[in-house]
């Protein structure tokens, strides 16, 4: 398993970049390592952030096996009216991409 990593934990991150407006982390799986933590990210209007530069901010500030391993810009992070991310719905994204 993912060393129970909390997506919270890598969100938090995510969020502290000036050019990310949103961000959400959930696991996707991966055939070597079981699952590998995926962000789906809101840039900023304009914003010129790559995928390996999100995933370089992330490396710089957190443990190895905590790394972001994929990165997908989004438009918007499915909430539910309270405000909590719908990993599920991050989840079924996944499968359509992958």
């Amino acid at each position: 398993d993912l060393l129970q990593i909390a997506p919270a934990d890598l969100e938090a991150v995510l969020i502290l970049h000036p050019e990310i407006v949103d961000a959400a982390v959930t696991a996707a799986k991966d055939e070597e390592t079981g699952e590998i933590p995926v962000a789906f990210v809101v840039k900023e209007v304009g914003s010129v952030l790559s995928p390996k530069h999100v995933i370089d901010y992330v490396a710089e500030q957190v443990a190895p096996y905590k790394k972001v391993r994929k990165v997908f810009f989004t438009d918007k992070i499915p909430r539910s009216p309270t405000g909590k991310i719908l990993r599920k719905e991050l989840r079924h994204c996944l499968t359509s991409k992958l």
